[in-house]
């Protein structure tokens, strides 16, 4: 028998490339190996990591970047259908208006990065709509990314891996893989303190549960989100386990 797949592939050009594959569900079905990627953006690929990108299939990327950050990185993976579905980010602007004030904090960065998970669900619900939508015509092999791979891209993992079933505890073992295998860009966002950049440059546990905090407090709860927020009725979950699991 063929050992799994890696689940992170190290690729040059970008450290936070990984395969949402293998992952068990509540009902003993898996999800599929090499069908979901989760990145960071794809603008700085190398020659081999295109290779090997191209090797893994890759037809189509969801693009959660804003406008700015996309024109700085472009995909440069030719076959590849880049989808944008921009959610503009907010918090390194949040932390310089604070830093001017004088009352910036670790602590004060730790609660930006949650309100910033909480506007997921309150202003950019519509964004993880439509990368369900897509989920649905069946693009795999496919990657999901902004800049980083761990906040928007987190935030959409976790909503695919609860559509599909698999447990709490195995979406925040995945969700906080990012504190392994993210290397931060030394040249972003420099002019704030070392504790601050800590705060924006990792994941932590209270980070997606202030997301999920609002998915109750908007929605009621999360099977109701799944359904109103994000239309995945029956049908389509169904579809999406058909598409995206294994026996």
């Amino acid at each position: 028998m063929k050992d799994s797949p890696a689940r992170h592939l190290a690729l040059q050009g970008a450290s936070n490339f990984r395969d949402l594959g293998g992952y068990p569900t509540t009902d003993g079905r898996t999800t599929r190996w090499r069908h979901i990627f989760r990145s960071n953006h794809l603008g700085h690929l190398t020659a081999d990591d295109v290779e090997i990108v191209r090797a893994l299939g890759v037809r189509s990327a969801f693009d959660f970047r804003g406008l700015e950050e996309r024109a700085a990185g472009v995909c440069v993976v030719r076959e590849i259908t880049v989808h944008s579905l921009p959610i503009e980010p907010t918090v390194v602007a949040a932390l310089r208006a604070e830093l001017a004030k004088g009352t910036l904090t670790a602590a004060v960065a730790l609660e930006l990065m949650r309100e910033s998970y909480r506007n997921y669900v309150r202003h950019n619900t519509h964004s993880f709509r439509s990368l369900f939508a897509h989920l649905l015509e069946d693009r795999a092999p496919l990657v999901i990314h902004c800049t980083a791979g761990k906040d928007r891209t987190g935030f959409a993992s976790a909503l695919i891996l609860h559509a599909l079933g698999v447990p709490d505890d195995v979406i925040a073992e995945d969700y906080l893989l990012t504190n392994r295998h993210y290397k931060r860009d030394a040249s972003s966002a420099s002019d704030l303190p070392a504790d601050v950049l800590d705060a924006i440059g990792s994941v932590e546990a209270s980070y997606l549960a202030a997301a999920f905090e609002a998915v109750g407090r908007e929605y009621g709860d999360l099977e109701t989100y799944l359904r109103d927020g994000l239309k995945l009725g029956e049908t389509e979950r169904a579809a999406l386990k058909q598409r995206y699991l294994q026996s």
